[in-house]
Order: C-alpha cells, then structure tokens, then sequence
C-alpha cells in the first residue's frame, strides 16, 4: 500500500498523505514522508516541498493503536520526521486542507509555513486521552500562538476553526478551493522572494507574563483534574516552553508523555476510545449492509422519554409525530419538550431559527392513522407487557411495510414483543436512557427474528442522531440494567448488615460515580424499580431481596418526584438529604432479620458494589448477550455514570486481576446472603487460567 504520493509541480515537491480515514501517522506514513522529503531533498530540481493530506483531512494525528507496541518506535518515529521536515535545507510548507489534530497539527507545526483553508479544524486534544501532545506541541504551539491561547487549546483538547488562528505566527494564510495549488503558488513564492525557514523552535516565548499564568491555570485545573494527571502534565510541559531551551523542553515533553502513557488513567481513556469504535461492529452484519431509509419517526408516548426520544430526531433534522391517547397528555408532552428547547434557546447553546425549526419538527397526534407512513416506529409506553402488546398488535395493521417496530422497553423481552406481530423480522429494541435527549447510550436490543437490515439501520440511526450504539441480546434488562439490578440488590442487601445509604452514595461517589445507587434510584423514580422487583419476585422466587426499598415505596416516597424517597427534598430543590425516617426504616429491617449491624468500610463497599457488576457481565459475555467486554463498558461508561478514568466495569476487572476479585467474593460468600456471590463460570475459568476480559477482544 502507497502510503503517500510523491509529485513534482514545476519546483515544488508535492508530498500527499493516502492513509484513510483521516491519514494517522502509522509507521507507514510517517515513513512515506520521510521517503518524500529525502527525495525532494536529494534532486536539485525541486526547490520546496508541500505537504497536504488527501480526503477531508489533513492528517488526524498520531495512529494511537501502536501506542506502547513496537511500531510506535518504529523508524523514524514521529520525533525523528518532525526534526527531518524542520532541518529541511529546502522549505516545507502544510497545506492544511482540513481536519489537523494531534500528531496532524504537530507535523504542520514542524513545517516552515503553513497555509490552511478557512474551515479546518485544527486542535491537540491528547488531553482527552489522558495524555499530552508528545511530539512537540506543547513547544512550538506556545511559541507560534502565545501561550494563553496554546494553554487553552491543549487543555481543553477542543479544536478550533483555523479562522480563529488567522493574525497568529500559527498560519501564514488561510485560503478556499483548491489547498494543493494555493500551497504550490505560495512555496512558489517563498522560493522566488528567497524568504527564510521560518523555524518555530527559534522563537522566544516572553516569560514576563507566563509565570502568573501558569500559576493561574494550575489553580483553575487542579480541583477538576484530581482523577486525572494529563492537565497539570500538560502545563508543566508549557512551562518548560516557557523558561528552558527548546532542545530540553522537548525532552521534557517526551519524559512526560511516556510517563503519561503508563498511567492506568490515560490507558482507561484509550480503551474508552477504541472501545466506542468497535461497538458499531456487528460480526455478522457486513458493513455493506443495504440500510432501509429513515425519513420520517413516530413515537408512541408523549410521557419524559417519549418527548426526549422525539427530540433526538428532531435534533437531526426527521419530523417526528408524537401519539398519545389523550389530548392532555399530548399537550402536556408537547409542552415539555418546548420548554427544554426553551432553556437551551436561553442558555444560547440554539439559535431562534434553530429553535423554531426543532419545534416544528415534532407534532402531536391521537389516531395511529397518522403514522401509517413512519419509517421507523418507537413505542415508549408504560413498562407492561399487556401494555405492549396492544400498541404492538396495533403498529402490525397500520404500519407500513418495511417500517422498522422498535420498542424502548428498559427490562421486557423483546422476542415476546415482536411475537405480538406478523412481521417479527422488523421488531428490535431500541433502548434510550433517561433523559432521551440527553444520555448517549442506545441499547440496540436485537430479537431472535430481527432482520440484519433492521440492525444495520438501527446502528446507523444511532450515528445520526449522535448516540452511542450498543448491541445486546435478549435477557431480562439486557446488559445495563441487568447487571445494575444486581448491584442495586447487593447495595440495598449491605443495608441489611450495616451500611445507610448515604454512606454507600458518598464510596461510589468518591469512586468516581456521577452519582451513588440511592440517589440515581431517587432521580429515576423508586416506583420504576419497585414495579420491575415485583415481577422479578415471581419470575426469580429463589433470589432474596431487601425488603426496605419496598417500605419505602409503601410510603409513597418514590424520590424527586415526591419531593421525598431514599432522601428528603425541599420544595423546589433536588439536593438529597439524609432522612432520618428511612434511616430508622433502614435500621428496623435490620432488627426484624435479627442481624447484629456491623461497620462497613467504603472499600467494602465498593468492592460489594463493582464486584457484582462485574461478575454480571461476565455472564452477560458467556451467554453472548454482549458481544464482547468493551462493549459492556461503552454501556457503563457512556449510560451509568462509571468514571471513564476507570475504563469500565470490566476494564477496571483486569486492572484490579480476576484472581484477586475471585478470592474477595468468596470471602464476601461466607457472610450474609452467599447466593449473591456464585462466581460466573468464565471469571472463573479466565482467573484460572491467567487470563483477562481484554484477552478475549484481542484478535488471536
């Protein structure tokens, strides 16, 4: 494979990066422009060189699946080209024809002159990864924009339109239309007016008002970064831009960037990176798959996640038509989801005319008439099976042929669903976490009958309306609140033996939780998970249970809603506070078991609360209703709340080493409910044999 084209315009040497998608610099890039800068070195003809990328892009950056493998060393490394295009005796000039981020902007940044259309984007964003521009970002980018603007634009790892660098030594000029010709006429000039190799690594960074900033930046980072070492490396790195000789800055940079790499933070980032990618694979669904076109949703259910859901396609430019059953329920839906274009339209993160066409996108309807033409059908009504089956036995005699039926059921079986129907093969979950309009997370719940085309285009949608696709398999809960019902029961089990549930809130909280299991379980309503333990109490007889969430609901304190739940809330107010009530409840349930409470650790805590996810999950795997580990952390990390500076629910398994979880739950197995604490067959088999959940995504 042709890694770039090497061409000649005249005197000019035109170099172009031919490594799709976004042209990452992998060993063979970086050694295909190594090859073509020596070339036009070596031939008298050729008086400068242009460097511009092919496609939409530039050049994306650093390839960050060699990280830590051999061919990231590989010659020459991304050090080495930069010093080969800078020491250029001929000039170097990026044409930056797009996208220009990472490892992209510090090739252009090596470059003698750099020229950019207007519109590309241009950003260092490997503090995303947990890491910092490692190949000289953090020393030229200073010199070449000040430091303010390079601090801003590293810690952030936000890119910026390269009309915002427009006036900065960044950009000589920015241009439209064709990149490649503007950059040949303007090193056609560089040679002609004999102008020097303007070299950023020379420039002088005036320390005078750089040291309060620095100062300044660690104080604003610090308390936002105490999970995360990439920000503060990242200034200590601009510093050194700052107040030492180029030559040891870069050392510096590099020093730091490698000690960043093996930090379990950044390789918890990169795992989340790589792990989101992989989940829109469906093995047996080829990418070439026909997709069934989706111009027009309808949504059954005007409730919290029937407008949200509605939203998401507005926000994407597909009408949506809402239905309900009764006019004020309608309304009220309606109303809801104008009011939340309204906080967005004060907040200025919309724009009036972006707000009246989101609005008019979505309409309301009582008939089922007027969604006989929907392409793509959800239903989000009450949580019942009886309840789905009539909306489902009536979207199977009005909808149109070919129109996809999808349930947002969070629990029920969706195979059951799609049996209410003659046309099982169009019928797939489509499972949005609350709030719809918000959460990124799509549970693409594939029935025993769904049609690979149905898959497909469920995957697609989820792109299009900015969600994170996930495929499960059928089961009670699926993967996310399948394994969160088992850790929401061994949460309100430690109840039983010890623990009160703010303590509980704080240890996952301070683990890196958004918010504990007591709180999330007040936000979404006590009444949502005390309907679904109701069913399971038939469905799993053998399985014990606390019975203090059910007294609390008994009292009616379904959470937020009611003002009261596992906490108290003011009038008006959503801050959770301490109950005494519930902890009195807590305390009497405890006495009613005869149990004698004892201490409970926040590591015990956490070990109960995380253990349990992960011994799910490694169920969840066995019984292929996952199709592999990472995807069960895109679930966690990207629809529960888990810190993403841990990697996920079974990312964290590894680094903590199955062995060790094995030996802790079968000490946790001799104490209050052991049932709990059955280890799932392939955590076993995977500690026995030294092996990890990432070994089993690696390809053999």
């Amino acid at each position: 494979m042709a890694f770039a084209d090497y061409t000649s315009q005249g005197p000019v040497a035109v170099i172009t990066l031919k490594n799709p998608p976004v042209n990452a610099l992998g060993a063979g890039l970086r050694a295909a422009i190594a090859d073509g800068v020596q070339r036009a070195a070596n031939d008298a003809s050729i008086r400068a060189i242009v460097i511009v990328g092919s496609g939409n892009a530039f050049c994306g950056g650093a390839d960050v699946s060699e990280f830590g493998r051999p061919a990231m060393a590989a010659s020459p490394s991304l050090w080495d080209l930069f010093a080969l295009i800078e020491n250029s005796p001929k000039p170097v000039v990026a044409a930056i024809n797009g996208l220009a981020l990472g490892g992209g902007l510090e090739l252009a940044l090596a470059c003698h002159y750099r020229i950019s259309a207007a519109a590309a984007l241009i950003g260092l964003p490997e503090v995303k990864l947990g890491l910092l521009p490692g190949a000289g970002g953090t020393q030229r980018l200073p010199r070449l924009v000040g430091v303010e603007r390079a601090l801003n634009m590293i810690l952030s790892g936000n890119p910026v339109s390269a009309r915002d660098l427009a006036g900065t030594d960044l950009l000589d000029s920015t241009a439209d239309g064709d990149m490649t010709a503007a950059a040949v006429a303007f090193a056609q000039r560089v040679v002609a007016e004999n102008m020097p190799l303007k070299k950023a690594r020379d420039i002088t960074i005036n320390p005078s008002n750089a040291e309060a900033l620095l100062k300044f930046s660690r104080g604003a980072v610090a308390p936002a970064a105490k999970n995360y070492p990439a920000p503060l490396k990242c200034i200590d790195a601009v510093e050194a831009a700052v107040f030492k000789p180029f030559d040891a800055g870069m050392k510096i940079e590099q020093s730091i960037f490698l000690e960043l790499m093996n930090t379990t933070e950044s390789k918890a980032l990169r795992h989340a990176f790589f792990a989101t990618r992989a989940a829109a694979k469906i093995p047996d669904v080829p990418g070439s798959t026909p997709l069934r076109p989706i111009k027009s949703v309808a949504v059954i259910g005007a409730g919290t996640m029937g407008g949200g859901i509605a939203m998401n396609f507005a926000n994407a430019g597909i009408p949506v038509t809402v239905l309900e059953t009764a006019q004020a329920a309608l309304d009220k839906g309606l109303a809801t989801v104008r009011k939340n274009y309204e906080n967005t339209l004060k907040k200025g993160r919309l724009t009036q005319e972006e707000f009246d066409t989101r609005v008019k996108m979505i309409t309301g309807t009582l008939s089922y008439e007027d969604i006989k033409s929907a392409d793509l059908v959800i239903e989000a009504v009450f949580e019942d099976m009886q309840v789905k089956k009539q909306v489902f036995e009536k979207l199977d005699k009005v909808a149109k042929s070919g129109a996809i039926l999808a349930s947002n059921t969070s629990t029920l079986d969706v195979n059951k669903i799609a049996d209410f129907t003659q046309r099982p093969q169009d019928v797939i979950g489509l499972h949005f976490f609350s709030p719809a309009n918000v959460s990124k997370l799509l549970e693409i719940v594939r029935g025993a009958k769904s049609a690979k085309d149905v898959v497909a285009t469920s995957m697609a949608v989820s792109k299009q309306i900015k969600k994170v696709g996930v495929i499960s398999g059928v089961c009670d809960g699926f993967i996310g609140n399948r394994m969160m019902n088992a850790y929401f029961r061994q949460m309100e089990l430690l109840l039983d033996v010890g623990a009160l549930p703010a303590q509980i809130d704080k240890a996952m909280e301070k683990f890196g939780f958004a918010m504990g299991p007591f709180r999330v379980s007040d936000l979404a309503g006590n009444d949502i998970l005390w309907y679904i333990r109701k069913r399971q109490y038939v469905e799993y007889p053998d399985r014990v249970f606390s019975k203090t969430p059910d007294r609390i609901c008994e009292l009616g304190r379904f959470g937020q809603k009611t003002g009261a739940g596992w906490y108290d809330y003011k009038p008006g107010e959503r801050t959770a506070v301490p109950s005494e009530l519930v902890d009195g409840l807590v305390l009497e349930e405890s006495a009613k078991l005869g149990i004698t409470r004892r201490r409970i650790s926040d590591e015990e805590i956490v070990q109960r609360a995380l253990y349990s996810l992960i011994n799910e999950g490694a169920r969840i795997l066995e019984e292929g209703i996952a199709l592999r580990a990472s995807d069960i952390d895109v679930v966690y990390l990207t629809g529960y709340g888990f810190p993403d500076f841990r990697g996920g629910p079974l990312f964290y398994a590894d680094t903590v080493g199955l062995p060790n979880i094995l030996r802790t739950m079968r000490e946790f197995a001799k104490g209050y409910q052991p049932d709990a604490w059955e280890p799932a067959p392939l955590l076993e088999r995977l500690a026995a044999e030294g092996k990890t959940f990432a070994g089993l995504d690696s390809p053999s």
